[in-house]
């Protein structure tokens, strides 16, 4: 599966993830409103979202393979594999290294590994 999608391939999967299951026709008129699309555009765009595994289209109903939330978990693991060897924490240090992080956000992170511990 390609675990990457463009910025305008992302709004128009943002527009099925809100929808479905949603007419392939209904996502042609909401393109064309939003967007600016021709259907011709949508329909083309939609194939690559298919294609890519994300969406179906099953019959002229589009419906959801794989869950936005799901979609990006696999591709920011993806790119921790290939960026970081698997190393989390590598990531982590890269992405920290220029900016500070919020007593806030140095708690979230500390719950989310503490309650990974616990599991």
């Amino acid at each position: 599966m390609e675990w990457h999608i463009g910025a305008v391939e992302s709004r128009f999967a943002d527009m099925i993830w809100e929808s479905a299951p949603v007419a392939s026709g209904v996502l042609a008129k909401k393109s064309a409103e939003l967007l600016g699309w021709k259907k011709s555009t949508t329909y083309t765009v939609l194939k690559r979202l298919c294609d890519k595994g994300l969406f179906v289209n099953d019959g002229g109903t589009v419906k959801v393979l794989l869950s936005k939330d799901e979609f990006y978990r696999l591709r920011s693991v993806k790119f921790v594999d290939e960026t970081f060897n698997g190393s989390l924490p590598a990531f982590l240090a890269a992405f920290t290294a220029n900016q500070k992080l919020s007593e806030e956000d140095i708690a979230k992170l500390r719950q989310i590994v503490d309650s990974y511990g616990e599991e």
